[in-house]
């Protein structure tokens, strides 16, 4: 019968029993060697013959007349066991280890619950919690525009079981804001898969008068400065969108920070805020709600999803696009087997119907990418986004 593999077969049992003498031996000097042999060989002698590791005549014999011969036997045989021993502990130990994940994964959205890259989030880790048997927990961590969430997963365990699920904001743009961030996102990440890209629209409050993108240009022009707009934090997506369409348009808006990008729209459905750009993912269910008015969207077609919205470049500043990333890294030093794992199961749930389905529904679109051209597009994008910042003076509030 075949024999369990995580076990020591019977044959090499009488090492693993005497594995921790032999190695007192081995490391004692020569003063102390004899005695400590001597306990040894008596030991193995009451083993029987077909455990001896002396010839059987020997056994019984006063240690003194047996260790000079057998010493070099000794010697030889203990080293061949000891190799032998070892090499099937470490085998079983390695055939023991647990396939991975075998308990749940956390996942850091440094972001406000219900944000577009939350909502992605849940749809896909949804998904590939499904396909891996395992639970995948989310654990929203906004505020600091990302940094705090981020630092989170950046000093974690590289072990595969904390990931983060960040957008491209605290990916690139943040970084480019503060002097003294605390992680690198090139050096203190491993990336795993680029998930999906945001699609982003202009709302307005239905207190507002402003019906299309042309009627806020205009009323900003002719008071510049009075119109406040929402995001998500300095250096946010949100801030960065308004930041270019304001500087495209040729017009003044005053910044009104928040420590979530939900927050700033939920407070442009309540009235507080006149407008702001969004993620769709964010706002779908407030435009489908009649609760906010969107204005247009930044992609380069009317999208299926609201096919009555005129895009930015219809509805008044012409060649004006925006959109955004949800990505999915791990600690650097993660093994790159977890991260193929991982980069694996993004991909085989983005190819599931439903997935996409869900993810389009709220102005998503599914993307799936290999670590490599995640990394590409990282260190692109960090470069493109410090030449725009600098470009319009946008600074850290």
């Amino acid at each position: 019968m075949p024999q369990p593999q995580n076990e020591i077969p019977v044959a090499v049992a009488p090492f693993k029993k005497f594995l921790r003498v032999v190695i007192c031996v081995l490391l004692a000097d020569r003063s102390r060697r004899r005695p400590a042999l001597a306990i040894v060989l008596s030991a193995h002698c009451q083993g029987g013959r077909d455990q001896a590791i002396m010839p059987d005549k020997d056994c019984g014999r006063s240690p003194g007349y047996v260790i000079g011969p057998v010493r070099e036997k000794f010697d030889m045989r203990l080293l061949q066991s000891l190799v032998l021993a070892l090499a099937l502990l470490v085998g079983s130990s390695a055939m023991a280890q647990p396939a991975y994940p075998d308990r749940p994964i956390r996942m850091i959205v440094p972001l406000a619950a219900a944000s577009a890259v939350d909502v992605a989030a849940r749809i896909v880790t949804q998904k590939m919690a499904e396909n891996m048997g395992q639970q995948i927990v989310i654990i929203n961590q906004p505020g600091a525009s990302g940094l705090i969430g981020a630092e989170q997963v950046a000093r974690a365990t590289p072990d595969g079981y904390t990931i983060g699920g960040f957008n491209d904001s605290v990916m690139t743009m943040v970084p480019n804001l503060y002097s003294n961030m605390r992680w690198d996102i090139l050096k203190d990440f491993e990336p795993v898969s680029l998930v999906a890209t945001v699609e982003w629209g202009l709302i307005a409050s239905n207190q507002t008068s402003y019906k299309t993108v042309a009627d806020l240009i205009a009323a900003a022009k002719a008071a510049p400065g009075t119109i406040n707009y929402g995001s998500g934090g300095p250096g946010s997506p949100q801030h960065l969108a308004m930041a270019l369409f304001a500087s495209e348009a040729g017009i003044s808006l005053t910044h009104v920070p928040y420590k979530g990008a939900t927050q700033a729209a939920t407070d442009v459905a309540g009235g507080q805020i006149p407008v702001a750009f969004q993620g769709l993912g964010t706002v779908a269910a407030l435009v489908r709600g009649g609760q906010v008015k969107l204005l247009g969207v930044s992609t380069e077609k009317r999208l299926p999803q609201f096919p009555d919205v005129p895009t930015v470049s219809e509805s008044g500043l012409p060649g004006f696009l925006f959109n955004s990333w949800f990505a999915i890294l791990t600690p650097a030093g993660t093994p790159k087997d977890i991260v193929e794992r991982l980069n694996a199961e993004v991909l085989k749930a983005l190819a599931d119907p439903e997935v996409r389905g869900k993810l389009e529904e709220v102005g998503l679109a599914p993307r799936g990418s290999s670590a490599e051209e995640l990394a590409i597009m990282t260190r692109s994008q960090l470069a493109k986004y410090a030449r725009a910042i600098k470009q319009m003076g946008i600074v850290n509030e």
